[in-house]
């Protein structure tokens, strides 16, 4: 199964960390690339929309609750939600006081993938 890794976390506390501590945790997304994943890290300007009469709506405050920025996204392959935990929890957001939000895709590009 495909899973959405949403990964929000802000600079400055990634800018704590070491230069080595950096490079191990950016090591773990060229693991996660090195097997055919996608992962991508994003500006942090956000624009949401709602449409919800059809007439879009926007506004430059996140969706996410938390008030974290979103950092980037990935889109990774595993076999369940545990394996999919395994694979990001090393990632840097995870471990540099932001987190990741784990989700199954059940459809990409008009393919249903549940149950792929």
């Amino acid at each position: 199964m495909k899973y959405l890794c949403l990964a929000y976390g802000r600079a400055e506390d990634w800018k704590t960390l070491s230069k080595t501590e950096q490079e191990a945790l950016l090591a773990q997304d060229d693991v996660l690339r090195n097997r055919g994943d996608l992962v991508a890290a994003v500006k942090p300007h956000v624009t949401t929309l709602r449409a919800w009469d059809g007439t879009p709506v926007t506004s430059e405050a996140p969706a996410d609750a938390t008030q974290l920025p979103l950092a980037g996204f990935g889109v990774i392959e595993a076999a369940d939600l545990d394996e999919a935990i395994r694979l990001v929890t090393d990632t840097p957001c995870a471990r540099a006081n932001g987190r990741v939000e784990i989700r199954p895709i059940m459809a990409m590009n008009a393919v249903n993938l549940e149950g792929a």
